[in-house]
């Protein structure tokens, strides 16, 4: 058999997104706040767009033109806006619409105000000011305090120091890199850790502890050897230290309460970054027929076409003749209509979803985490009519604020724990919140093990081995039996 080329017609289908499919579906992912700043972008890149100024008047915020001016009196002529369109000097009139297009939601329902809702109530100037980071905050003050070569060698070792104010590389390494003696690193090292805060250039927890009783001028001989032994504060053993440090009970206590004073982490205190608050997408209220779910319209761009400015541009094309000007109004035209439809398309989706999302857990708005229902994504998408990917991208990144707080939508998505009776199933965060409850309620010098946990949410209902009661008390970041009373009796002491 011959082996040759040839040619071959195949008939598929595809799934093609169009752009304007996937830019709708990147709107619907993003928050009100990162919104605003796509819109604010658009605005910049199209002159027909423009921010609603709630007057009622579709004509935007242009000015009339001076007398005698002919784009001017183009825009203001009568004919100019005769049978939907403006005429371009050869009989032909550009494909226009002369409807207003509005965006703020009054296709979509018109929903009230939250009280104390106010469309300035939240600019850019409500997110805090970059704070300066540990590292910046350190090195201003060694270019006050240090010149010449103490200067480089302390940026050097500002500059491997973590977030918590920890030395992260050997100091001997660091002489090494810089071609310096160990000691001179070492002295230098030393006027670091007089910089604020205090504690910051240690090696070890001990080393950062030290630092801050000297600066205290509480590091006498017992409380040096209680900082020495912090493995054996850990553990709670209490004679030990005593025998230790040659202190009765009493002298201990103060030591140990003074010790439990100290910061840790005493670099955390210094920058951290920019600080955003969480602004919600959305409002719940509760009234007499239920729970209400209204969108933040603070936070939602209010766009219009700005038709005078159209008509003057479509005028001056027409009188030029000029029919890439025309092209490029008639883009921006659709664009600027796409837009609003895009954004009332996606106003509709969430509130749509979110609303399904509240009457599925109306006894949490009602009751509490202790009421929080198994939900999926499935089953919210087929009570809405619209695919899971949606609904997932509805949830991302928007917040909704209730009077039990501020949650992201994707909270209320949790998972199922079989009832042990046959009853109904609860959300795994209703049992999260459980295990809490059951723990800080707890006697401190008595706390439940893993064991009691188990069988107590065994005879409330809960099918629940103990290694999952282990793995949700570890996810919450909660100590073993054992750590909680290790903590109560030094605390005791």
């Amino acid at each position: 058999m011959a082996l040759g080329p040839r040619l071959d017609l195949r008939t598929t289908q595809t799934l093609v997104l169009s752009p304007q499919l996937q830019a709708a579906i990147r709107l619907l992912a993003l928050s009100n706040l990162e919104l605003q700043a796509e819109v604010a972008a658009e605005l910049e890149r199209n002159p027909l767009l423009a921010e609603s100024d709630e007057t009622g008047d579709g004509a935007g915020p242009d000015e009339p033109g001076e007398a005698g001016d002919p784009l001017s009196q183009a825009a203001a002529d009568p004919a100019a806006e005769s049978e939907g369109g403006v005429p371009d000097g050869s009989g032909e009139a550009l494909d226009v619409d002369f409807v207003e297009e509005r965006f703020h939601h009054d296709s979509v329902a018109d929903l009230p105000r939250a009280p104390g809702d106010d469309e300035d109530a939240f600019t850019p100037d409500m997110l805090a000011a970059e704070e300066d980071s540990l590292a910046e905050h350190l090195a201003r003050q060694a270019g006050s305090r240090l010149a010449g070569t103490d200067l480089a060698i302390a940026l050097a070792i500002i500059a491997v120091l973590d977030e918590a104010g920890y030395l992260t590389e050997p100091l001997e390494e660091v002489a090494a890199r810089l071609a310096i003696p160990l000691a001179e690193a070492e002295r230098v090292l030393g006027l670091v850790q007089q910089f604020e805060p205090t504690g910051v250039g240690a090696r070890t927890l001990a080393e950062c502890i030290a630092l801050q009783a000297r600066e205290r001028d509480r590091y006498d001989p017992c409380m040096a050897t209680l900082i020495a032994h912090l493995d054996l504060v850990a553990k709670g053993d209490l004679a030990q230290l005593r025998r230790l440090c040659d202190v009765d009970a009493e002298d201990l206590s103060d030591m140990l309460r003074e010790l439990r004073s100290y910061d840790p982490k005493p670099g955390l205190r210094v920058g951290g970054g920019r600080v955003t608050h969480v602004v919600p997408d959305l409002f719940v209220r509760e009234t007499a027929a239920g729970f209400v779910v209204e969108l933040n319209q603070a936070t939602l761009p209010r766009l219009i076409v700005n038709r005078r400015y159209q008509a003057v541009i479509a005028a001056h094309a027409a009188s030029r003749g000029n029919r890439a000007e025309r092209q490029f109004l008639e883009g921006c035209l659709a664009s600027a209509q796409w837009l609003i439809r895009a954004l009332d398309q996606r106003a509709s989706t969430i509130l749509k979803v979110a609303s399904e999302i509240v009457t599925q857990q109306a006894g949490f708005f009602a009751h509490g985490v202790s009421h929080l229902r198994p939900l999926t994504l499935r089953q919210v998408a087929d009570a809405t009519g619209v695919h899971e990917s949606t609904v997932s991208r509805v949830t991302s990144n928007k917040y909704l604020s209730c009077a039990r707080g501020v949650f992201e939508l994707k909270y209320f998505f949790s998972s199922a724990v079989h009832s042990a009776d046959g009853g109904e199933d609860v959300a795994i965060a209703a049992v999260k919140a459980r295990i809490r409850a059951l723990i800080e309620a707890e006697e401190p010098l008595k706390p439940l093990s893993d064991s009691d946990l188990h069988a107590l949410l065994e005879k409330e209902g809960h099918a629940l081995s103990r290694r999952t009661v282990a793995k949700y008390r570890e996810a919450m970041g909660i100590p073993s039996s054992f750590d909680r009373r290790r903590r109560a009796l030094v605390r005791a002491a």
